[in-house]
């Protein structure tokens, strides 16, 4: 078996070009070194006959992918945090008596309704999801939405 020192002296310009096409240079490098370590804990059990280069190629992609998904994931900071209320408002702001009535529902009413009308789930899976048949997943989330329109009508301002 060849030393992994001279693996990473022949391989490694490939990895780091691979690496660099979807990565800054800095991000490029720290994925190059998580490469390396990866194939290093795994290169004893690779076979003989493995193509090496290509083995390398396929970690330093997904190492890449993982470099992406973390600075996705990663907040952006920012000099001055705005004074003002944001325009968007509070998701739960407007209409928190709708998601009241909702949370009211008994519960596989409840989970019928947002599966189906909040997720767009067929009843079919809804039935899978919170157990029993397709028609008593159907009667549930009828029902539920019954209740929503009746308890709704009783709000100030609502209208069923």
């Amino acid at each position: 078996m060849t030393p992994f020192e001279l693996i990473v002296r022949e391989h490694g310009p490939t990895v780091l070009r691979v690496c660099r096409a979807v990565l800054t240079a800095h991000d490029a490098k720290d994925a190059w070194s998580e490469t390396f370590l990866s194939a290093l804990q795994a290169y004893p059990r690779l076979g003989a006959d493995a193509n090496i280069e290509a083995w390398l190629v396929t970690i330093a992609k997904r190492k890449a992918i993982d470099v992406i998904r973390t600075r996705a994931r990663t907040p952006v900071p920012v000099g001055d945090v705005p004074d003002g209320a944001s325009e968007l408002g509070i998701p739960d702001d407007e209409r928190g008596e709708v998601w009241a009535l909702i949370g009211a529902l008994p519960d596989k009413q409840r989970k019928c309704v947002a599966y189906h009308y909040l997720v767009g789930l067929p009843h079919s899976e809804v039935a899978a999801i919170v157990g029993g048949t397709t028609d008593a997943a159907r009667r549930a989330a009828a029902d539920g939405v019954a209740a929503l329109r009746r308890a709704y009508a009783t709000i100030p301002g609502g209208t069923a």
